[in-house]
């Protein structure tokens, strides 16, 4: 029996590791379409209640809505693995930027 060294010249470790990792993924994105699910269904629950007003239901809907971007962000486009820094300042400084808009269209039409 050889004693071999855990390096990236052994295949059986990289296989077992990426077996691993892939595990992991997979479970993490399993949890969040559970959780983006439930999200939804609560959604759903609070347009069918009755004695909520409109000033409840429509925040309370985009802030669910803006948990799932979060998750389907993360979770199903990997934007939290490594070498995802480019494409992650662009969409954050696209997002700045039209809020900023929507923001001064908002402010100008009301005022």
């Amino acid at each position: 029996m050889t004693n071999q060294p855990l390096s990236s010249s052994n295949p059986r470790v990289d296989l077992e590791y990426r077996r691993k990792k892939s595990a992991e993924e997979m479970r993490y994105q399993v949890i969040s379409f559970a959780l983006m699910i439930f999200l939804t269904l609560v959604a759903f629950a609070s347009v069918a209640m009755k004695g909520t007003t409109q000033w409840f239901t429509v925040p309370f809907i985009v802030l669910l809505a803006a948990v799932q971007v979060v998750f389907q962000l993360f979770y199903f486009m990997h934007m939290s693995h490594k070498g995802h820094e480019a494409p992650t300042l662009f969409l954050f400084s696209g997002l700045f930027v039209g809020l900023t808009a929507i923001l001064a269209f908002s402010t100008i039409i009301w005022w």
